[in-house]
C-alpha cells in the first residue's frame, strides 16, 4: 500500500506590482488608470490613518479593544474597489478598509470599538453582517446568505473573509464544502496575515498553502500578493464576477504581513521576529503604490502634503463627533440579543438593575 507523500498542490500565484513599484508584463491596463491609481492610494492612506487614530484613543481609554489592520490594507481596499453595491459582505474583525469603502462610516467604525451597539446600525451598507468576533462564524452565514440568493435566482456574489487561524476551523471547512456541492455565489478571502494571534502560520497547519484546503471541496483557488493592490483588485474582481454568472464559488488567500500587534490587548514584540518585520516593512502596500505613481508622474510631495492634510482632518472631525457622544448604557447589553429574553438572562437583568440603584 502506498500513501500519497507530498501534499503540496500547485497554487498559481498572482502578482503585478513588486515591492519596489516596478509592473509585470501581464498587468491589465485596466488597472493603470490615474483615476484608479489615486482612488486606491487615497483610500489605502485613509486607513491607515484612520487606524492610527483609533489606537491612539484606546491607549488613552477612550475606545475598547481594537484590531488594527496596518500592513493589510490592500486587501480590504482591492475588495472593497471590486464589489458592487448589490454584493453582500460578511467581514470580520479587521475589514476597516472594505467596510468604509461599503459606506460604514468612521463613526460608526468607533461606535462598535467603542462599546457601543449602535455602531453596527449602519446607515448606509445595510444589507452587509456587522463585524464578527468569533473566529470563522461570518464564513457559515456567508453561505447562508449565498444559498439565498441560489434559491432566490438573483444573480448577486457574496463575499466573506477571514484570518490564517480561521481555515484551521471546522466554520471554515463546513461552509466551502457546502459551497462547492452546491455551487454557490460565494467568494471567500483569506488574510494570510502569517500570525493566528501569536501563533506563526508553518505552526497552526500543516498544508503548504491555505487556498489548497479548498481543493477537497471542489472550490477553484489561487493565491495573491496581498501587498499588491493590482493584483487583489483583479482577481477579486474576477470571483466576484464569476459568482454572479453562477460559475461558483472561489477561495482566495491573500499573501500579507501583519505590521502591528494583533489587537490593542497583544504585544507582537513578544514573539515576532524584529529582522522578519524589518524586512515586511520594505513590501508594505502603500509604500509599493505610491513607487508605481511616482513612476508614472502622476503623485509627489505637494499631492503628498494636501492628501494628509485633508484626511487628518476630516478624522479629527469623526473623532471629535465620536467623543461627544454620552457613554452607552450599561443595559444595552442586553438589549439586541433576544426577540424574548430568556429567564437566564431576565434573572441578570434584575440583577444588574438593582446594582444600579443601590448606594
Amino acid at each position: 500500500m502506498t500513501f500519497l507523500h507530498e501534499l503540496h498542490v500547485d497554487v498559481p500565484l498572482i502578482r503585478f506590482l513588486n515591492p519596489d513599484g516596478l509592473l509585470s508584463s501581464n498587468c491589465p491596463q485596466s488597472l493603470l488608470e490615474d483615476g484608479f491609481l489615486h482612488k486606491a492610494y487615497r483610500h489605502l492612506w485613509l486607513t491607515r490613518r484612520f487606524d492610527q487614530r483609533a489606537i491612539a484613543l484606546q491607549r488613552t481609554g477612550r475606545l475598547g479593544t481594537y484590531a488594527s489592520c496596518l500592513g493589510q490594507e490592500a486587501v480590504g481596499t482591492g475588495i472593497g474597489l471590486a464589489m458592487q453595491a448589490e454584493d453582500l459582505f460578511a467581514p470580520y474583525y479587521r475589514d476597516q478598509a472594505t467596510q468604509l469603502l461599503r459606506g460604514v462610516g468612521m463613526l460608526d467604525l468607533l461606535k462598535f470599538w467603542g462599546g457601543m451597539e449602535s455602531g453596527n446600525d449602519f446607515d448606509h451598507a445595510r444589507r452587509d453582517l456587522p463585524n464578527c468576533i468569533p473566529i470563522a462564524t461570518q464564513i457559515t452565514h456567508a453561505a447562508g446568505m449565498a444559498t439565498a440568493l441560489k434559491i432566490r435566482q438573483q444573480h448577486q456574489a457574496v463575499l466573506t473573509t477571514c484570518g490564517d487561524g480561521a481555515t484551521s476551523r471546522g466554520d471554515f471547512y463546513e461552509p466551502i464544502n457546502l459551497a462547492g456541492i452546491w455551487y454557490l455565489p460565494l467568494v471567500l478571502v483569506i488574510n494570510n496575515n502569517q500570525w493566528a494571534i501569536s501563533v506563526p502560520r508553518g505552526r497552526q497547519t500543516g498544508a503548504s498553502t491555505l487556498a489548497q484546503k479548498a481543493v477537497a471541496a471542489g472550490v477553484p483557488a489561487l493565491q495573491v500578493d496581498g501587498n499588491d493592490i493590482l493584483a487583489v483588485h483583479c482577481v477579486v474582481a474576477e470571483a466576484l464576477e464569476r459568482a454572479r454568472k453562477g460559475k461558483g464559488p472561489s477561495v482566495i488567500e491573500a499573501v500579507t504581513y501583519r505590521l502591528c500587534d494583533h489587537t490593542t490587548a497583544d504585544d507582537m514584540k513578544r514573539y515576532c521576529p524584529p529582522e522578519r518585520l524589518e524586512q515586511a516593512w520594505k513590501e508594505e502596500p502603500i509604500l509599493r503604490l505610491r513607487r508605481l505613481m511616482e513612476h508614472r508622474h502622476i503623485w509627489d510631495e505637494r499631492l503628498e502634503s494636501e492628501l494628509q492634510i485633508e484626511q487628518e482632518r476630516d478624522i479629527e472631525e469623526v473623532v471629535n463627533a465620536y467623543l461627544s457622544l454620552p457613554e452607552p448604557d450599561a443595559m444595552e447589553i442586553f438589549s439586541w440579543l433576544y426577540a424574548k429574553m430568556p429567564d437566564e438572562l431576565q434573572a441578570q437583568v434584575t440583577e444588574l438593575q438593582h446594582r444600579r440603584h443601590t448606594p
